[in-house]
């Protein structure tokens, strides 16, 4: 089924690929951003993708936006702002395209939001899907683990640079991730058959690791020795930011909890990415 969808951060990361993959399978997107002009979105449009400006702290351009699609894929980050303002402004997002008379929403969230993360920016995102459940339109949430794509952040590729990779669990400890690439595949197989999908919360992952293990197959793509070192809880916490310190004290507890084997072979279509796999596919 082809659609004309909208979607939201489609000059960012993940919105992007969303919005590229969409594409690709025979849809229509409009990508919305609040600077039409940028590099990012000038690409977009030179591959077909109609960019439209607008801003989640104006309703109205909002409405606007989502004016005549289909659909839309909904999304946000707390990063550059805070929790409590990406909640804010995905339920203006959510709010607006029921009133443009938009006919299915897939909203991103995360997994385990839903669990008692006490993760704040899982918190905010679970009340955003209380929000979501109470509007009067067909939706889907897609529930992404923690992004592999993580790994090509600067003060990670600084490291690998230095033949280190650092994160804040022990070696040993195993955590779900998730490639956007991968996201953004599943997406397009739920804005392809809406039907399929309308009233499903679905939690994604492609692998899960141990740091020891993303380190070796970091140096198996990059052909080089990779060490792995745990960054201490406690440089985190007095990192002063209480997200990130908290994030991680969930992926040091219970952690993500995707049935990995089922969500794969439900979904073989996908073609879901070990950290290996994705490493090779990279631009180092």
């Amino acid at each position: 089924m082809s659609s004309t969808i909208l979607v939201s951060g489609a000059t960012g990361t993940q919105g992007g690929a969303v919005a590229r993959v969409l594409l690709d399978h025979g849809h229509s997107v409009r990508a919305m951003t609040r600077n039409p002009h940028s590099d990012a979105a000038r690409a977009l449009s030179a591959l077909g993708i109609e960019v439209v400006a607008a801003d989640f702290d104006e309703p109205a351009s909002l409405r606007a936006a989502a004016s005549g699609v289909d659909a839309v894929y909904a999304m946000g980050t707390p990063y550059g702002s805070d929790a409590e303002t990406e909640e804010r402004q995905a339920n203006t997002l959510l709010d607006a395209a029921v009133a443009a008379g938009v006919g299915f929403i897939v909203y991103s969230s995360v997994a385990s939001a839903l669990n008692d993360s006490k993760v704040p920016h899982f918190e905010s995102k679970a009340r955003v899907e209380e929000h979501l459940a109470t509007l009067s339109v067909a939706h889907t949430v897609v529930a992404p683990a923690m992004f592999t794509d993580n790994i090509l952040a600067p003060h990670n590729t600084e490291a690998l640079a230095r033949g280190h990779y650092a994160f804040a669990v022990a070696a040993d400890t195993r955590v779900q991730q998730v490639a956007i690439s991968d996201l953004a595949e599943f997406t397009a197989l739920v804005f392809d058959d809406p039907q399929r999908f309308a009233g499903q919360r679905i939690e994604l992952a492609s692998s899960e690791e141990t740091g020891a293990e993303v380190a070796d197959a970091l140096s198996a793509a990059l052909g080089r020795t990779i060490e792995y070192s745990e960054v201490p809880l406690e440089t985190i916490e007095a990192s002063g930011n209480d997200d990130l310190a908290a994030m991680m004290r969930f992926l040091r507890g219970p952690g993500y909890t995707v049935n990995i084997d089922a969500l794969h072979a439900a979904y073989p279509e996908v073609g879901w990415h070990t950290v290996e796999s994705w490493a090779r596919e990279q631009s180092w």
